[in-house]
């Protein structure tokens, strides 16, 4: 699915970023610029790529943790049926997963012994941006590579202390980006910010003023939510205050469908537009499903699945993914593919790098260029955040289903 980053792309900042991304690929092979092959080192096991995850299994952040390991166990089927090529060995993929229970400190520990292990390859994890932040100083101090699958842009920056540290999520600029002609298309002319606590919601208070006074609509407030687990009401009520023609709720689930819930029961019968963080089964279901019932999303092009006359490499491997998810779980979530795609982008670099190696994986990471499952990345030595903008498109909840409408 992947391809080197020496390869021609149809985005045109993946193309801009070709050369500088060979340029690291030669610079990280071995003499005449090829891969050296590697010995199997002692805990290497019977010839793995050894993936160590730290997961919200339970707790506030289950709802987005637990699809990703479901990801990571049909990504790692996948791979593993023929074994990957890494210099002269066959290697199968394996999965040290653990619930960190959605605390950060948990989290932190987790990733400082799965880190400790010299049989561990690469870190993955934090869906929720707390839980991630937690891992970064782990995986700069063990300088072992991280790939985050939170939102939240200060994940990999400032890029010169996130050397070994990756994001796949989308950047809030783009999302507050697309958001805004959204809203502008939907003839939304006075907006309220609703955005949640912490370091998710700061982004997108950062973001969503700045996208709004590029275009023609006016924001009125802004009012962040409590704490996960505390009465939204009072903030609800600040967010109605005026009759807005629509809120911007910048949240994760299950924040995002409360919050829309607390909307209608104070009197707010306008637009809601959800950020990609939204975009999870805990959304649509029960209580909330009345609520959102034609609520907007700006979320990446996996949420729509692959259409039967594409057949691209990229849209292949996207189909076959939702199809394996559906057949083992009776249905699809858009924020899924998140945790494929990160196994699949480990995995490439070890083939181009033939080796497992921690820092000759981090510096094929870093100038992947590429189409994933959830959408393309472009990686390079200053921009570990890869999901491109083009990736995304826009979304409508309709008969309690996500509705692509561009």
């Amino acid at each position: 699915m992947a391809t080197p980053a020496s390869d021609p792309s149809r985005l045109t900042r993946r193309g801009v970023l070709t050369a500088a991304a060979s340029t690291l690929l030669l610079a990280a092979c071995g003499r005449d610029g090829q891969p050296d092959d590697e010995a199997p080192r002692a805990g290497d096991g019977p010839h793995e790529i050894v993936i160590g995850a730290s997961l919200e299994l339970t707790g506030r952040g289950a709802a987005l943790g637990v699809l990703q390991e479901r990801a990571l166990r049909i990504a790692q089927d996948s791979l593993s049926a023929d074994g990957v090529p890494v210099g002269n060995l066959r290697r199968s993929v394996r999965l040290e997963i653990q619930d960190n229970g959605s605390d950060p400190g948990q989290a932190a520990r987790q990733a400082a012994a799965l880190a400790g292990s010299d049989a561990v390859h690469v870190l993955v994890g934090g869906a929720l941006t707390e839980v991630s932040m937690a891992m970064v100083a782990v995986a700069q101090e063990r300088r072992i590579p991280f790939i985050s699958l939170a939102p939240g842009d200060g994940i990999v920056s400032p890029a010169t202390d996130r050397t070994y540290v990756y994001k796949l999520t989308p950047d809030a600029t783009d999302v507050a980006w697309r958001l805004s002609r959204l809203i502008e298309a939907q003839e939304a002319r006075r907006v309220v910010l609703l955005a949640e606590s912490g370091l998710h919601g700061d982004s997108g208070v950062r973001a969503v003023p700045e996208a709004l006074r590029a275009g023609d609509v006016e924001l009125l407030r802004t009012v962040r939510l409590p704490d996960t687990g505390q009465s939204l009401g009072r903030a609800a009520r600040r967010a109605v205050a005026g009759d807005p023609d629509g809120v911007v709720v910048w949240g994760t689930a299950p924040n995002s469908g409360a919050a829309a819930r607390a909307l209608r029961q104070a009197g707010h019968r306008g637009l809601i537009f959800f950020d990609s963080g939204a975009v999870v089964e805990d959304t649509l279901a029960g209580r909330n499903a009345e609520a959102v019932e034609g609520a907007f999303a700006v979320h990446p092009i996996s949420l729509a699945g692959s259409t039967l006359t594409n057949t691209t490499t990229a849209a292949l491997a996207r189909r076959d993914f939702v199809f394996r998810y559906i057949q083992r779980h009776g249905g699809f979530s858009g924020f899924a593919p998140y945790a494929a795609d990160a196994l699949r982008l480990v995995v490439d670099a070890a083939r181009f790098a033939g080796s497992v190696d921690r820092g000759r994986l981090r510096a094929y990471l870093q100038s992947q260029v590429t189409e994933g499952i959830a959408g393309s990345y472009a990686f390079t030595p200053i921009r570990h955040g890869g999901m491109e903008r083009d990736s995304l498109g826009e979304y409508t909840v309709n008969r309690g289903s996500w509705v692509r409408i561009s």
